[in-house]
């Protein structure tokens, strides 16, 4: 167990191993009731969401979901997030445990007297289901109501009577389901989920899997000094929308640094914070690294100068003052079939 946010998170059950491969092959359960989320209610809820995220949000019909990000006026990160829409003025953003006072704090100066901006992050409890067994063992549950059938939805639906909203996302890389309850109830279906043979994972194999995905990780890949173009998220901008905060940034924005992938070629696993070279010129620096359970090899993300971006490009990361040899590759590291 380790100190999160604030949370008390088990880092391992059995293993980091067997719990990665259990995701990738069967089925893995993942308590993240440490995420948090915002709630947008009102007239002028979907102008609000509109103004604060960098995605179009007016794209969403009830039942469907987006991901997008919170951007500062620079065009920079400070979060990214899940924009559920629940009805034509009614949101839920789910949002990374570290920053939910800061982003809540940020977006409730745009709350009107006509729409509600609320922090309901102690209202509900978060269980993913990953892997590619996952609907399997939903079924097995008997949840009452229709699955989500397709990526990026959500449905209303119970588990034992308990009221929950499951959508269809994930961040493993494999398909998956996340179950919004209430706290009360999180024990409940923690355990039905597993009698029906869902192996409970920790933040160990979360990390593993979703680098292993190139999923981006606040803190790591994306902060406040990266904007979407760098971080390889250019997709989730919109700039013909209209007006948002940072679009003004983005206009015309070139990135000077791309984030790329790298294996090593060396022994050696390149951690965050190993500087990268090109000869004898620093050209970045990792942000993520692991020996991939799945891959058997190692495995990282870092930033480099773009001129020095390209795939199969030859480089070296300095691990414990030594300079191995590694090559960029092409992301993800890992892709479902």
């Amino acid at each position: 167990m380790v100190e999160f946010a604030g949370w008390e998170m088990p880092v391992l059950y059995k293993g980091v191993i067997e719990e990665h491969l259990a995701v990738r092959k069967k089925a893995g359960l993942f308590d993240v009731s440490h995420m948090g989320e915002i709630e947008i209610k009102g007239l002028k809820a979907e102008a609000i969401v509109q103004k604060v995220t960098c995605n179009d949000a007016s794209r969403l019909k009830e039942g469907q979901s987006q991901y997008s990000a919170f951007l500062t006026e620079k065009g920079t990160f400070i979060d990214d997030i899940i924009v559920n829409r629940l009805g034509p003025d009614h949101f839920l953003i789910c949002i990374n445990a570290s920053n939910i006072d800061k982003d809540y704090e940020w977006i409730r100066q745009f709350a009107t007297s006509d729409t509600l901006v609320e922090n309901r992050s102690d209202d509900y409890c978060l269980i993913a289901l990953q892997g590619p067994e996952a609907e399997k063992v939903l079924v097995g549950v008997q949840t009452i109501g229709p699955l989500p059938a397709k990526p990026f939805t959500w449905v209303q639906a119970k588990i034992a009577d308990c009221p929950i909203i499951i959508s269809r996302t994930g961040y493993t890389g494999e398909d998956g389901f996340e179950i919004y309850g209430r706290p009360e109830d999180a024990e409940k279906i923690w355990n039905l989920l597993q009698e029906h043979g869902a192996v409970p994972c920790g933040l160990g194999a979360r990390d593993t899997l979703r680098l292993e995905a190139a999923y981006p990780l606040y803190g790591h890949e994306i902060d406040d000094t990266i904007n979407p173009y760098e971080a390889g998220l250019g997709w989730i901008v919109k700039l013909d929308k209209g007006d948002f905060i940072g679009r003004e940034a983005l206009m015309n924005k070139e990135a000077k640094k791309r984030l790329i992938g790298l294996t090593m070629e060396e022994p050696g696993i390149a951690r965050q914070g190993c500087k990268i070279y090109q000869g004898e010129e620093e050209i970045g620096r990792v942000t993520s690294g692991t020996l991939s359970p799945f891959l058997d090899r190692p495995i990282a993300l870092g930033y480099v100068e773009k001129e020095f971006s390209a795939t199969d490009t030859k480089i070296a990361v300095d691990i414990h003052h030594k300079k191995r040899h590694a090559v960029i590759v092409s992301l993800p590291f890992y892709r479902r079939k």
